[in-house]
């Protein structure tokens, strides 16, 4: 079970996607609603999932540097009522894996997240067989 945390600064919105998720069989380990909560959340549960409200990180760029530098394996997702091309390409810049929008509709959350996940996982897989295909085709593995 992948576990997740959610920082957002409406007590409602945290609850509600809390639910989501847990209905979605992730383990929710913990909310907040600044990035500061945040970074003690993840030293605490080092989850593999965060879901962290664009307002959020539009007050505290330096959070979510700070996230990504230090977790660089945690899928980030920005949650949002609204997204433009220039929110969306500035998120990506900034690390965000996903975007999950309000109002939040389950199926589409968790589709949105499983989506988002496999193809992490299908891209560090074909970097891993690229870096162990250039190991093993570096000429040093053959017998004498």
């Amino acid at each position: 079970m992948l576990k997740a945390i959610i920082i957002d600064g409406s007590a409602v919105a945290r609850g509600l996607l809390n639910t989501v998720l847990l209905d979605g069989g992730y383990d929710v380990v913990g909310q907040g609603h600044t990035c500061a909560s945040a970074t003690a959340l993840m030293v605490k549960y080092q989850p593999q999932i965060v879901c962290i409200a664009r307002g959020q990180v539009e007050d505290d760029e330096e959070g979510l540097r700070a996230l990504r530098r230090d977790w660089p394996k945690t899928v980030i997702f920005m949650v949002s009522s609204e997204f433009d091309a220039s929110a969306i390409q500035w998120a990506h810049g900034m690390g965000v894996s996903g975007f999950i929008v309000k109002p939040f509709n389950a199926d589409t959350v968790l589709k949105t997240i499983r989506n988002t996940v496999i193809a992490m996982v299908k891209r560090q897989q074909k970097a891993l067989a690229a870096q162990n295909g250039a190991a093993d085709g570096d000429g040093s593995g053959g017998e004498a």
